[in-house]
């Protein structure tokens, strides 16, 4: 009796089943689930970030190699991550997407090879690298194997620190050792209510500490873009923060060997604002909000901050003058008057290396009256992390400019991108005020005993306060000694920083050479 003709498949219809296979991650079922708690599928997620029909991936029949525990019969091509390159605006990056269908978006010993090969191609090709984030951890089922891949893809965020641009996106759960790799790369943006960040979860909390604490209050979007300040952007859902990090490239270069990319404004390069005459009040102790004057000044009014919610006395982001790409540090009044602290100076500090490293030019705008005093600050390291802003600042090789607006006082005026630290040009308001301290309180030191003798002490001190404010507080001292190079009507701001931003284009400045700096942490 003859055989029956077996129904084989051809290559080319064995290709397009396991193509099939790999876009279903851990199935139909798992994906409509992902779908139900408002979050997108980790192929989704590349398509919707990158440009229309510009991914390719790699690895996509990965499947690990774990034989223990019944693991041999639980398969999936790609192993729970999509990587591969793509294009953002038209320029190369290249991204990896944890798959929650998939062993919870779990960490092996394969998918992490697959992590490591993205991050070394952009290392080669000089282009950004992009994590999507939603993960349950390592892979118990591998033990140390898993843990491995972990420190391999440790290290390649080290190595790549300073050389591309590194974003990550946390989309789901993110814990353990997990949260280190994240930690290390330039940005990291979180999703409400749907993500979170910890090194250990609430569970092995209450056991230790016997803490009652939610994974949101642990570990959620809140938590770590205001109080911890892990995170430096919060928001809605997968789709924001998509669009987000697209934004997010569009201000930064590939690599530290190239300029940012600059964009075509029809904002007039010489307008001026009138309004910035009469923005600082004439009392030096009334507040007034900082990005009232940033957002005056840049192209088209658009500022884009960072770390908005974490520290809020001092704020960083991103803006264009003149198409150019800059990083803004500006101190904040409105917020503890704008002194400088623990956390204020750790962010800012952060912020200047990163433009530092990758060829952004820093705009300061300064209004400090010192930094900020107490117990707290003091046992809690103020002077250490104070001193990572001067060693930010004095390190910066990329074109500085500041402009003082108002108070610039004692240490912190020193520390906030003084030209004692090479900035190239400091400009300052006429409204500036430039001292070791302020009029009042210097008052009280030099005056002590003509004080203790007054006859009318409220008369007599409001003379040598005003005697002082026009002696020292005031720009023409610094002006006089080179310290300021120009004292601006405030409306001239834009024009003036346009104009010295094109004269620094080709700014070239050096350190002495070493393996590295030893920043105080």
């Amino acid at each position: 009796m003859p055989s029956k003709k077996q129904n084989k498949k051809s290559p080319l219809e064995q290709l397009e089943e396991f193509n099939r296979m790999a876009e279903l991650g851990g199935g139909v079922e798992r994906q409509a689930r992902q779908h139900q708690l408002g979050k997108l599928t980790a192929r989704e997620r590349v398509e919707f970030l990158l440009d229309g029909d510009s991914f390719e991936e790699l690895d996509k029949f990965v499947k690990h190699r774990c034989l223990d525990f019944g693991m041999e019969e639980k398969q999936f091509f790609g192993d729970g991550v999509v990587s591969g390159f793509g294009k953002i605006d038209g320029r190369l990056v290249y991204v990896f997407a944890q798959d929650f269908t998939v062993f919870g978006g779990s960490l092996s010993e394969t998918n992490a090879s697959k992590i490591c090969k993205v991050m070394d191609l952009a290392m080669k090709m000089g282009a950004p690298i992009i994590g999507l984030n939603d993960s349950g951890g390592a892979r118990i089922q591998e033990g140390v194997s898993s843990l491995a891949g972990f420190s391999d893809i440790f290290l390649r965020n080290t190595l790549a620190s300073g050389v591309v641009p590194q974003i990550s996106a946390i989309m789901g759960p993110c814990a353990g050792g997990a949260v280190y790799s994240p930690a290390i790369t330039d940005f990291v943006i979180m999703v409400k209510e749907s993500s979170y960040m910890f090194i250990t979860g609430p569970d092995v909390i209450k056991v230790v500490t016997h803490e009652d604490v939610s994974k949101e209050e642990l570990g959620g979007a809140s938590t770590h873009n205001s109080r911890s300040g892990v995170a430096h952007f919060a928001v809605n859902d997968d789709q924001e923060c998509l669009r987000l990090i697209r934004e997010l490239v569009s201000f930064v270069p590939s690599n530290n060997m190239e300029d940012p990319p600059r964009k075509v404004s029809e904002d007039s390069l010489v307008r001026s604002n009138d309004k910035l005459d009469d923005l600082i009040p004439t009392e030096s102790n009334q507040p007034y909000d900082m990005k009232e004057i940033i957002s005056e000044v840049v192209d088209d009014n658009y500022f884009f901050e960072v770390h908005a919610l974490f520290a809020r006395n001092i704020i960083v982001g991103f803006a264009r003058l003149g198409g150019r790409s800059v990083g803004i540090v500006a101190n904040q009044p409105a917020v503890l008057a704008g002194c400088l602290d623990i956390d204020a100076s750790s962010k800012a500090a952060r912020f200047v290396r990163f433009c530092d490293a990758f060829n952004i030019p820093l705009v300061s705008f300064e209004d400090v009256p010192g930094f900020l005093p107490g117990t707290a600050q003091e046992f809690g390291g103020i002077i250490k992390h104070g001193a990572k802003l001067l060693f930010a600042f004095a390190e910066a090789t990329v074109p500085k400019i500041t402009v003082i607006t108002r108070k610039a006082y004692g240490g912190a005026y020193c520390v906030m991108a003084s030209k004692h630290l090479r900035t190239d040009i400091n400009f300052a308001y006429p409204t500036a005020e430039i001292a070791v301290m302020g009029p009042d309180g210097a008052v009280n030191i030099i005056y002590r005993k003509e004080l203790d003798t007054a006859e009318d002490l409220a008369l007599e001190k409001d003379n040598l306060v005003q005697e002082f404010r026009q002696k020292f507080a005031n720009p023409y001292v610094a002006a006089e000694k080179g310290f300021v190079d120009e004292v601006i009507m405030p409306r001239e701001t834009r024009q003036k920083l346009i104009c010295a931003l094109n004269m620094l284009e080709n700014k070239k400045d050096n350190v002495p050479p070493k393996k590295h700096g030893n920043i105080p942490l």
